[in-house]
């Protein structure tokens, strides 16, 4: 559901939901149609699928008119229902069986929409198999994330998971924090600082990896509290890249945090474990869990 239009707001601004934000643009130079195919392939597979069908019915009703002006078509009753019928024979190269066309007008229709027809579905399958091709990624992030101390530094830490059964190879993070600053004059700027991680990559990623960023002097997080954060509109920005081992292409993928999902003085609740008989349990069930630090633990380490 759309919210309202501020007022003030000019008449041309266009609404933008972006990686979770909202805003409105003016001023932006817009091309549907040289990004029609990148809007193709961003959009559902519902949009896109109905997208095609709807260009490929309004094709045909376009030939069928044509058919019914030129007329010719022997076999036919001169309604819109049998030009759209020999339209769509035509198209999609079905053969004919009581119409077919007798007149040369006719005829020559037949011949351009045939020829059409085969570039409209040589376009289809183009972009249908485009689509279906791009490489894709189930990675999960947990929902939040914290800074609890870890081996004696207060540390950032939210988990990252690959929810298939392949192997992410040279996985890598990239992860930015986005602050609000003001400037001597009172301008306010938007200060984007690479956060320094203790490990930014991975040999192999298989189930799980819990990200961490010591918060010390150097840290823009350095110092800050849950007042701080909020005021300061904290923006944490997770790249995720790396190759697929099935299908050997690159994957990547991109998740944000905001202010209100950073909890402090808080943990990750465990999910690995040890079995009576020595065995390890991994309970995927608590990867969003998040407990306070005083909460005792029931782990590997204890």
């Amino acid at each position: 559901m759309r919210p309202p239009r501020p007022t003030g707001l000019p008449p041309e601004a266009r609404l933008v939901r972006q990686q979770g934000n909202t805003f409105y643009v003016v001023g932006d130079d817009r091309r549907p149609i040289r990004d029609a195919y990148h809007t193709f392939l961003k959009a559902p597979w519902s949009v896109s699928l109905a997208l095609i069908a709807i260009g490929f019915f309004a094709t045909n009703l376009v030939f069928a008119v044509i058919y019914m002006i030129v007329g010719g078509v022997e076999g036919s009753n001169k309604g819109f229902f049998d030009s759209l019928s020999f339209s769509v024979q035509t198209m999609a190269t079905i053969g004919y069986g009581v119409m077919h066309p007798a007149t040369t007008g006719a005829t020559t229709v037949m011949i351009v929409e045939s020829m059409f027809g085969i570039i409209v579905t040589a376009l289809a399958t183009g972009l249908v198999f485009a689509k279906f091709s791009r490489p894709t990624t189930r990675v999960a992030f947990s929902k939040q994330a914290v800074i609890t101390p870890f081996e004696g530094k207060s540390t950032l830490m939210f988990r990252v998971g690959n929810r298939r059964g392949n192997v992410i190879v040279e996985a890598r993070l990239h992860v930015v924090a986005v602050m609000t600053t003001f400037l001597e004059g009172g301008e306010t700027f938007y200060k984007a600082i690479d956060l320094k991680l203790v490990r930014d990559r991975q040999v192999g990623m298989t189930r799980g990896w819990t990200v961490m960023h010591v918060v010390d002097e150097t840290s823009p997080l350095h110092g800050q509290d849950t007042e701080g954060l909020k005021k300061a509109e904290l923006e944490i920005y997770i790249a995720l890249t790396g190759i697929d081992d099935i299908t050997m292409e690159s994957v990547h993928t991109i998740h944000n945090y905001f202010d209100h999902d950073v909890r402090i003085g808080c943990r990750f609740e465990d999910t690995l474990r040890t079995l009576p008989d020595g065995t390890f349990l991994v309970d995927l069930d608590k990867f969003d869990a998040v407990v306070p630090d005083s909460t005792p633990r029931v782990s590997v380490r204890a």
